[in-house]
């Protein structure tokens, strides 16, 4: 029987794999293990990493400022109903964020960060239904105006109440609303899907648009017909910015990497630097207080409302809550029961890690 060329070589691939089976089989197992291995400190491996050079900056900024002309475009869409979904190779933090600070002046604006690694969707919606309600004030709606079974305080509601109140609660203006930016919708912290649900019943709310980016390219996995089309009603831009995940990177540990005190310290400090300077100066606050009563719970809550209030840098619990809210979205403060029964406020850095974060603030 003769055996063509192809039937030989295809025989000679399947000794060959099987020999090879047979001599790995027969050898002994190696004892090296992932722990020998001499990893570079996460400081160095960033730092290094830093140092490399973006090419192509000036095609890129070129890119960049090309999409502002779609500002008023996306403005249009928004009061129309419809909301914003921009996908593309490239961080798009900066890109939407100068969209929001530029174009959306007229409007509140809420920023979630969807690369964080948890984020508490309830206090979200509270800070939403805050800041609706005190811009019913300002458009001289007052309390009576409102049903009766939205009435504060919000935060002893449940979720479908204060869904219910951001969408039933009709004012004058049509195009009224308050924007929500989420930065990596499909990120960490809102990938499962009963957080997917909850935004896609604030996005049919009538005066919530969102404006959301996304990373992954199984996103779209997350939503249904239903989602997609009726509730979030995208519209969807391809806006490659190619910049650098500098700020989404810090919260995903590197391969090959160890932390470290410093690191730890220098991390949280890239993160206030994300934050406004009213939110900087709150949270030196609770830094200071922490480093000076390091055997304390921590700082009671009401004692860091005076301390802000008094420093002119927030003018109402509400604004202090919503900082608070941005630290603990941010993994940057952690509540405790003091021994009295009050709720206190915890920096969850060792002291000599809290030190060098003081330092790096302060610089």
């Amino acid at each position: 029987m003769e055996i063509n060329d192809g039937e030989e070589e295809e025989f000679e691939f399947s000794r060959n794999y099987f020999l090879a089976k047979e001599l790995a089989g027969s050898g002994k197992k190696s004892t090296r293990k992932i722990s020998d291995i001499n990893v570079v400190d996460e400081q160095e491996l960033r730092a290094a990493a830093a140092t490399i050079e973006l090419k192509h900056e000036k095609e890129i900024n070129s890119l960049v400022n090309s999409y502002k002309s779609l500002y008023p475009k996306w403005v249009f869409e928004l009061r129309c109903g419809f909301g914003l979904l921009m996908y593309g190779f490239g961080s798009k933090k900066v890109l939407i964020e100068d969209f929001a600070s530029t174009a959306l002046t007229e409007y509140s604006v809420v920023v979630i960060n969807g690369y964080l690694q948890s984020i508490n969707l309830k206090q979200v919606v509270i800070a939403l239904a805050e800041i609706w309600w005190e811009e019913l004030k300002t458009k001289r709606r007052t309390s009576s105006g409102v049903s009766s079974k939205f009435q504060q305080p919000f935060n002893s509601q449940s979720m479908d109440d204060l869904l219910a109140f951001l969408h039933e609660s009709d004012v004058e203006e049509n195009d009224s609303f308050v924007c929500i930016v989420v930065h990596n919708i499909d990120g960490p912290g809102l990938r499962d899907s009963e957080s997917q649900q909850y935004l896609a019943r604030l996005a049919s709310c009538s005066h919530i648009r969102i404006v959301a980016s996304i990373d992954n390219v199984n996103a779209p996995l997350l939503w249904d017909k239903k989602m997609v089309h009726t509730q979030f009603n995208w519209f969807w831009y391809h806006v490659p910015t190619f910049a650098p995940y500098n700020v989404e990177g810090i919260f995903f540990p590197l391969i090959l990497a160890h932390s470290s005190t410093a690191q730890t310290a220098k991390t949280a400090a890239i993160v206030l630097q994300s934050l406004t300077p009213n939110a900087q100066s709150v949270f030196k606050i609770l830094a200071e207080y922490q480093s000076s009563h390091p055997d304390e719970e921590g700082m009671p809550v009401d004692a860091l409302y005076t301390t802000a209030r008094e420093r002119f840098l927030v003018s109402s619990q509400v604004t202090l809550n919503s900082h608070l809210t941005e630290f603990k979205d941010h993994e940057l403060v952690k509540t405790r029961r003091h021994s009295d029964g009050q709720d206190c406020l915890h920096i969850p850095l060792a002291a000599d890690a809290l030190e060098k974060l003081l330092s790096e603030i302060n610089q």
